[in-house]
């Protein structure tokens, strides 16, 4: 088979969907990988580096799309990387369609296979492709709004820790899965009061027990999170439903009982956002002021810190990738119904219930053969 791996085009994003290692892997199994040339120079991997390992570096998108059999991205496809996908052809990366209802259609109707990240589900019903990058959010989410906590920045001015006799910031956490557990953690470790919300009892007693005492959790209501808003310094969006949009948790009309200067850090918001005010921003322009509260809505974080984001994923999906490479997406999804889970579209038709759904599309159900 033929894969391809074109360079990131999303602004601001310096990560790359294969790795030298991952290159040498494919060839070994008889497999053609054409690189677009400076696709992984944002990741500090120089095209030497693929070269070393078999891959055949090509000088433009448009003939890496023309020619592979397999697209593997980080990213969704922009509207001129739509016009170059071929029908049949399997495009490999993170989709979040029922966020966006243009790239939903679009990507529908070059009538590819649009297998998505960020549905694929393990056999113990994980997402394995979404937790490295969640991982890198989380913790993301907890630097970026300590830094827009500052005055220069619009923020409070506070610092996130305090200092003896000073009480530090409040942090609230709505949601405790992998990015809500991971910004905790490190808005803990920096000395912070935390509050994790979340409606999953059983998941509240596990980070109840490994949080540290700076950490509470609190059954999330539609009260709750009025009432945590107001105390609230920072607060991080870490809520997910896999392959739907977030539901929306923080109304506008919220914001008014928040301190002047307070931050919210969307991590949800490639889906949506559960801010009823949030909208992606870029790492260029991340930040803006809705009735005195900072949002920083930057869809792609985990693209600042490239190097290690790009081989956190990669780490996870090479597997993915050679299964898909060595028996086609057909057998490989009949062999693992969990990779099937991230067929999003085949041929024109739209297999994913939720991204169905959220635009009041056809669903046709995946069935391997």
């Amino acid at each position: 088979m033929i894969i391809g791996v074109p360079k990131e085009t999303k602004p601001d994003e310096y990560r790359v969907a294969v790795v030298p290692s991952g290159v040498e892997t494919l060839v070994r199994g008889g497999h053609k990988v054409l690189i677009e040339q400076g696709a992984g120079v944002g990741s500090g991997i120089a095209d030497d580096d693929y070269r070393a390992m078999g891959a055949e570096l090509i000088p433009t998108a448009r003939e890496v799309w023309s020619s592979a059999d397999l697209i593997c991205k980080v990213k969704e496809p922009l509207p001129p990387e739509i016009k170059m996908i071929k029908a049949g052809q399997v495009v490999f990366t993170y989709f979040h369609f029922a966020a966006d209802r243009a790239l939903t259609e679009g990507v529908r109707d070059t009538k590819c296979i649009a297998i998505a990240y960020e549905t694929i589900v393990d056999a113990q019903g994980r997402l394995p492709l979404l937790a490295p990058m969640s991982e890198v959010a989380g913790k993301m989410s907890v630097q970026e709004g300590a830094k827009y906590l500052e005055k220069p920045m619009m923020g409070r001015g506070i610092l996130l820790g305090g200092i003896p006799g000073v009480e530090p910031a409040n942090v609230l956490v709505i949601g405790g899965g992998i990015v809500g557990t991971c910004a905790a953690k490190l808005a803990a470790g920096l000395g912070a009061n935390v509050i994790i919300l979340d409606v999953d009892l059983y998941r509240l007693r596990y980070l109840d027990d490994v949080m540290p005492a700076n950490v509470r959790t609190l059954y999330s209501t539609t009260e709750t999170i009025r009432e945590q808003l107001k105390r609230s310094d920072l607060v991080i969006g870490a809520v997910l439903i896999p392959g739907a949009r977030c539901p929306t948790l923080v109304r506008r009309e919220y914001l008014k009982t928040m301190h002047h200067g307070a931050v919210i850090v969307d991590g949800g918001v490639d889906q949506g956002g559960c801010c009823e005010t949030i909208k992606p921003t870029t790492h260029g322009d991340p930040v803006y002021v809705v009735d005195h509260v900072v949002h920083y809505g930057v869809a792609n974080m985990p693209g600042a810190v490239a190097r290690t984001s790009t081989f956190g994923l990669t780490n996870a999906t090479i597997p993915y990738l050679v299964k898909l490479a060595n028996l086609g997406y057909v057998k490989a999804c009949a062999d693992d119904p969990g990779l099937a889970m991230g067929v999003n579209m085949a041929g024109g038709k739209v297999t994913n219930k939720p991204v169905a759904e959220a635009f009041g599309l056809e669903y046709t159900p995946v069935v391997p053969r």
